[in-house]
C-alpha cells in the first residue's frame, strides 16, 4: 500500500497589534558598496564609465566565453535527455519484465467457502491452490473474490467489475450456497448463474462451476431442483463440473461441526477435486 506522508507545516511567528514598537534614535547604516564619494561631474562619470569597459574581456575572450559556455549547455542538455530516456526504457522493461511475470489469472468468484470461513486463511482452497501452482512453475495468480454470505445476486453486480479490474483467463464460479439456504427461486437462482457464464464467456474466459448441495431438510422437491441447476448449466455450456458429496464428506470428517463449511481436511480435498479439472486449461 502507498503511503503519502502529508509535508511538514511551516511556522511563521506573527507579531500582534499589542506588541509594542520598536523605536531606535540612534541608527546606524552599514558602509555602502559603492564609492563614498559623491560624483556630480559629468565628466567624472564618463571616465569612470570608460574604465569599467576597458577593464571587461576583450572581443574575442569574450567568444571564447560564449562559445565555450554554449558547449558546456549543450552536453548538459544532452546529458539530462540521455538519463531521462535511459530512465524511460529502464522503466518501461521493469513493467514489462513484471507484466509478463504474472500475466495469467484465475478468478475465483464465491462466498464463505472460498473465503475460508472458520480456517486459517492460508488453509483455504484458493490459497492452496496458489501454492500448487507456484510449485509446479505455472505462472499464474488466483484472485480470490470470495465473499462469506454473498448470493448469485451479488455475483452478478460484482463479476463484471472483477473481469475488468484483473482480465482473468479462468473463472471459477462458486456461488448459489447462500441463496439455497435463503430458499431464493431456483428460477432467479438458474438466471443469475447463467448471466455469470455468459458475461465470462462472452470476453474468452474458460468457466469452471462448482456445484452445491444443501442438507436434506429443505425437502427433496427443492434441493434436488437445486442441485440440478448446476448440472444442467454445465451441459447447456459445456463445463466442468466441479462437485463433491455433501453426505461423503459430513461421513469422511470433512465438514466443521456446522454441517456446512469444509474443516482444513475438507479444503484439501475440495483443491484436490478443482486441480484435476483445472490442470488441462493451464500453460507454463
Amino acid at each position: 500500500m502507498l503511503v503519502i506522508s502529508s509535508p511538514r507545516s511551516l511556522i511563521v511567528p506573527v507579531v500582534g497589534r499589542s506588541s509594542p514598537a520598536i523605536m531606535a534614535s540612534n541608527v546606524v547604516f552599514p558602509d555602502p558598496d559603492g564609492p563614498t564619494i559623491e560624483v556630480t561631474s559629468p565628466g567624472l562619470i564618463v571616465k569612470l564609465t570608460s574604465l569599467s569597459i576597458v577593464n571587461t574581456p576583450s572581443g574575442l575572450l569574450t567568444s571564447l566565453v560564449m562559445f565555450w559556455t554554449s558547449k558546456i549547455d549543450s552536453f548538459t542538455k544532452c546529458s539530462c535527455l540521455s538519463v531521462a530516456i535511459l530512465l524511460i526504457v529502464i522503466t518501461t522493461a521493469t513493467s514489462a519484465s513484471e507484466a509478463t511475470s504474472i500475466n495469467k489469472k484465475i478468478l475465483v468468484l464465491g462466498d464463505s467457502l472460498s473465503a475460508g470461513l472458520g480456517v486459517d486463511y492460508q488453509q483455504s482452497w484458493p490459497l492452496l491452490l496458489q501454492t500448487r501452482l507456484n510449485q509446479g512453475g505455472y505462472n499464474y495468480l488466483v484472485v480470490n473474490a470470495g465473499i462469506s454470505g454473498d448470493t448469485t445476486s451479488g455475483g452478478v453486480s460484482r463479476l463484471p467489475k472483477l473481469i475488468s479490474l484483473h482480465q482473468p483467463g479462468i473463472l471459477i464460479l462458486e456461488l448459489g450456497g447462500n441463496d439455497g439456504l435463503r430458499g431464493t427461486s431456483l428460477k432467479a437462482i438458474e438466471k443469475n448463474l447463467r448471466d455469470m457464464i455468459n458475461s465470462a464467456q462472452s470476453v474468452n474466459i474458460t468457466v469452471l462451476l462448482i456445484g452445491v448441495q444443501l442438507p436434506p431438510n429443505y425437502g427433496v422437491l427443492y434441493t434436488k431442483g437445486f442441485e440440478n441447476i448446476f448440472s444442467g448449466l454445465a451441459k447447456e455450456y459445456n463445463l466442468d463440473l466441479i462437485q463433491g458429496t455433501l453426505k461423503t464428506m459430513v461421513n469422511e470428517g470433512l465438514m466443521q461441526s456446522d454441517g456446512i463449511h469444509p474443516n482444513v481436511l475438507g479444503h484439501q480435498q475440495i483443491e484436490n477435486i478443482i486441480w484435476e479439472r483445472l490442470n488441462k486449461y493451464l500453460e507454463k
